[in-house]
């Protein structure tokens, strides 16, 4: 550190240090660093400290030029505008000069860790394992609580509170989800929450680019991206780009007017505008106007403001956070909450500028819709009245969710039963990319898939090997793989997000090392165990071609298959045994096959007819025929 005569402080400020008090304030700086050699040279830093709208600028480099500075509405605020020509790393200084002031700041360009085209997202061939990180297992309880906080207890007779899980809980099982056969990881979010309560579920983000000190540290997020794809697992990353927590820092000095929506109201300490939910008005050719604006211009509830993506400077700066953790994760996916509830064109920007940088990533946004014309309105490629393009590679299908249930639980009748799954993967012929669909049984969001199916572990079963096999992205549940099920009080989120047994020390049940669980426990995670690992070198799952069967008489069947693997998936709903004609099946040219119960491993040659004992689910792996 150098300094000048006082009449003219030269101070080398380090992000978000106070080094010189009295002299040199905080400064904020956002992106911390980025990187050269990115596809779009482009790069917007938003600077934030007391009075720094006073400044000028200049940088000193002559491979990084200073295309425009942009003051805020706020005088605490300066938006940088650069273009990056090196091509190597470098460190910069952003000078900032008012009357005999001056203040450094070193910034960072780093080379990239990451060929962009070898980033692979998900697809197909794998299968996502769902956390709430506060709840899957503790381990460091050093950073339970952190002083500082708005929410600093633990209490896990709480559903609500915080239970103490972290991402080094996550990290130390990694071994345990690589068993059972997952690929990929979803948390939601891990960024900080500093909000008064309800912390827990991460996704009131009270800033972009700080991990929650009491899940962990950037270091521990980076630890856990590089142990997982040391297993092949790849990590996605739950973001939003909706809405901020009320206890966001720039709440209480926001940059410009109309940063967030209804602004005026909420700065005047009025009711402020909530969302109506109408998701369809993003399609629906008749909306009016003020519905299309309490939509996308809402509050989703009044503890999360509404961004304005309308605004280019948070619009940029929203695109810059997401790029930032793929490239500081090495990220294998972003899954973005409440899709259709920001400006769509915004989000088609977002992921179209994602997609230009990671040509092979994935993204899937949550449309928490029963209708497939809207699931598939998000699809990147579909052909839209509109004209709109999303740029978006995946969706959630809670059409399809919805329809399984439904198949599962009802009665066998024309119109009801096994026929609305078969009409429900109808459907597929709505979307550009059926087989890029993320499909599931339950999320952190609704009752878990046991409870639904009215704890009924033989339902449970024949819903999950359906996910499993159904040409799509599969995604479970944390805990499923052991029953674990909200029933005694059907819709309380928190409970819906339970402890994991296991994750925290002295608990008596540990489901990790099958301690203490029930015989109906164990054979769901044998079974489940089973299933993901026989999948995960299933080419014909991954991406065969697909021909189903009405359904008849309670059974319904379903084929996937690619050149020499053929894979026979039956739903059998009947309460005794019964005898599946094969003759149906003609066109597949089966009788005669080798076939393997995937389950159980016995192995037979497939005659006129096979007999199914009582209802469940039923996985064959066929091979060619024997010689006649």
């Amino acid at each position: 550190m150098r300094y000048r005569p006082l009449a003219k402080t030269f101070t080398a400020c380090l992000l978000l240090l106070w080094l010189v008090p009295g002299l040199c304030q905080k400064i904020r700086v956002e992106p911390p660093n980025w990187w050269v050699g990115m596809k779009d040279a482009n790069l917007q830093l938003m600077v934030h400290s007391q009075g720094i709208g006073d400044y000028s600028v200049h940088i000193d480099s002559q491979e990084v030029e200073l295309t425009e500075v942009s003051k805020g509405d706020s005088p605490n605020y300066l938006f940088l505008d650069l273009i990056i020509n090196s091509t190597s790393a470098t460190e910069v200084s952003l000078v900032f000069t008012h009357e005999d002031n001056e203040i450094i700041v070193p910034y960072t360009l780093n080379e990239r860790a990451i060929e962009p085209e070898q980033l692979d997202g998900f697809d197909s061939s794998d299968v996502i394992y769902l956390i709430t990180p506060d709840r899957f297992a503790n381990g460091d309880p050093k950073n339970d609580v952190h002083e500082g906080m708005k929410e600093i207890g633990l209490d896990r007779t709480d559903d609500y509170a915080r239970h103490g899980g972290d991402i080094q809980g996550i990290t130390k099982h990694l071994d345990y989800i690589s068993d059972m056969g997952f690929t990929a990881i979803w948390s939601s979010p891990l960024l900080e929450n500093n909000m008064v309560e309800q912390s827990y579920h991460g996704y009131a983000i009270t800033d972009y680019y700080k991990v929650d000190p009491r899940f962990g540290t950037l270091e521990s997020y980076k630890e856990l991206s590089s142990e997982a794809a040391k297993r092949g697992i790849k990590l996605i990353m739950d973001q939003v780009a909706n809405h901020c927590g009320l206890g966001h820092w720039w709440m209480a000095d926001l940059p410009f007017d109309n940063w967030i929506n209804d602004q005026d109201n909420y700065q005047q300490g009025q009711q402020v505008l909530q969302t109506n939910h109408r998701r369809t008005t993003n399609q629906d050719m008749y909306a009016s106007q003020e519905d299309k604006k309490r939509m996308s211009g809402g509050w989703f509830v009044s503890a999360m403001p509404d961004l304005n993506q309308n605004n280019s400077l948070l619009a940029t700066y929203i695109i810059q956070n997401s790029i930032w953790w793929i490239e500081t994760l090495g990220l294998g996916g972003i899954r973005q909450d409440t899709y259709p509830y920001p400006e769509k064109d915004f989000m088609a920007n977002w992921a179209k500028r994602i997609m230009k940088e990671y040509p092979n990533f994935s993204i899937v946004g949550e449309e928490w819709s029963y209708n497939p014309l809207l699931i598939s309105y998000w699809q990147q490629g579909n052909s839209n009245k509109d004209g709109y393009d999303s740029y978006l590679t995946s969706t959630m299908d809670f059409p399809l969710q919805k329809a399984l249930i439904e198949a599962i639980k009802e009665e066998e009748n024309w119109n009801s039963g096994l026929i609305k799954l078969y009409e429900g993967l109808a459907n597929d012929f709505a979307y550009p990319d059926p087989k890029s669909i993320m499909i599931f049984g339950d999320n952190h969001d609704m009752d878990r898939i046991y409870t639904q199916l009215g704890e009924d572990p033989v339902a449970t079963k024949m819903a999950l090997s359906f996910i499993l096999v159904s040409p799509r992205i599969p995604q479970i549940y944390y805990g499923t793989e052991i029953l674990l099920s909200n029933t005694v009080k059907r819709g309380d989120h928190g409970l819906i997000r339970s402890d994991f047994p296991g994750g925290w020390a002295n608990d008596t049940i540990n489901a990790f090392e099958e301690i203490n669980l029930t015989p109906g426990q164990l054979a769901m995670k044998t079974f489940l165990r089973k299933l993901l690992n026989f999948r995960k070198s299933s080419e014909a799952i991954h991406m065969g071609k697909t021909i189903h069967f009405s359904p008849q008489s309670g059974i319904y069947t379903l084929f996937r298959f690619i050149e020499d693997e053929m894979i026979m998936f039956i739903l059998n709903k009947n309460k005794r045994p019964v005898s599946l004609a094969l003759q149906r099946f003609e066109e597949l040219d089966i009788i005669g096959a080798n076939a393997r119960n995937i389950i159980s491993g016995e192995e037979l040659i497939l005659g006129d007819e096979f007999q199914l004992e009582a209802r469940g689910p039923i996985l064959l792996s066929l091979t060619k025929k024997t010689n006649e």
